[in-house]
């Protein structure tokens, strides 16, 4: 995008550094999504553009490798993204008749809705009363949500499955509050905030191998689905056949790590470090790769 070719066009004038952060986007699956412009644009400016970066942010080592096999030979330091910590007294809403499963996040193919909903209705959760609720927050391409819609209607999923829109700043932290898990069903991420806010929130969560947080798993964190309708229905018949206790184990998991290892605190001095060295030079940090 044209942030690129500017960022490009003042480091030549200036001869300046600059560190690029993909978030994801280089990535296999994303560099096959509409490919054949990625291409044209690649040969325009853009791979000048991340050729010639003194560092590249990789938020996990999966997107580290991802950005050798892309073929860049930069530095790339592997910084996660941080996340604030909500008070221990927010985590929980008083309990409702029903839980509440929430998806938090864009409403896009690449983050497998449509797989969740059609997994949702094999359940058979779309006529039972009680148990749980499906509440999708976000906001997308209008046609994208325009058949989200027409897929939950064609479900017959309306009686408990919510599309609410996005929400920000309170409204969204009282989504975070009165659920009871999260799920991402994604094809690909870079390194998802919605899931470290969902464990910053004491949230049990279902996820895939390519959100990148595979000390999730390691640390009983979070469930493991693949991004297929089967797959999330198994992990959500999983995820509520447990007790309250082994949901409230891994929500517990989860807030732990995010405090061990994704707080801003940790991110802030890692970055810090990384511009430093990009602008004196000298050896680099321990998160930089060279190789």
């Amino acid at each position: 995008m044209y942030p690129s070719l500017a960022s490009l066009k003042w480091h030549l004038r200036s001869s300046r550094p600059y560190v690029i952060t993909p978030r994801g986007m280089l990535d296999s699956w994303a560099v096959k999504r509409a490919s054949w412009k990625k291409r044209a644009v690649s040969r325009w400016f853009e791979a000048e553009h991340l050729a010639r970066a003194s560092c590249l942010r990789a938020l996990n080592e999966g997107e580290a490798k991802a950005l050798r096999q892309y073929g860049l030979s930069n530095p790339v330091c592997v910084v996660p993204n941080g996340v604030d910590l909500p008070a221990v007294q927010q985590w929980r809403c008083e309990p409702r008749e029903r839980r509440k499963l929430l998806f938090l996040g864009r409403i896009d193919a690449k983050k497998g809705v449509h797989e969740l909903l059609r997994a949702w209705a094999a359940l058979g959760f779309g006529t039972q009363d009680g148990g749980w609720e499906l509440e999708v927050c976000g906001w997308g391409d209008p046609a994208y949500m325009a058949a989200t819609q027409a897929l939950v209607e064609e479900l017959g999923l309306e009686r408990r499955v919510f599309l609410t829109g996005p929400k920000f700043r309170e409204e969204k932290d009282r989504a975070f509050r009165e659920a009871d898990a999260f799920v991402l069903p994604s094809f690909s991420e870079g390194l998802p905030m919605a899931v470290l806010e969902a464990w910053s929130y004491g949230l049990p969560v279902v996820m895939t191998p390519h959100c990148n947080l595979p000390e999730g798993f390691e640390q009983k964190a979070a469930l493991k689905v693949e991004p297929e309708s089967p797959s999330i229905a198994e992990g959500l018949r999983a995820l509520f056949g447990m007790s309250d206790a082994e949901r409230a184990a891994m929500g517990a998991a989860g807030r732990r790590l995010v405090e061990e290892r994704f707080s801003w605190k940790r991110v802030g001095r890692d970055m810090a470090s990384v511009y430093e060295w990009v602008q004196g030079g000298g050896s680099p940090p321990p998160c930089v790769m060279t190789d």
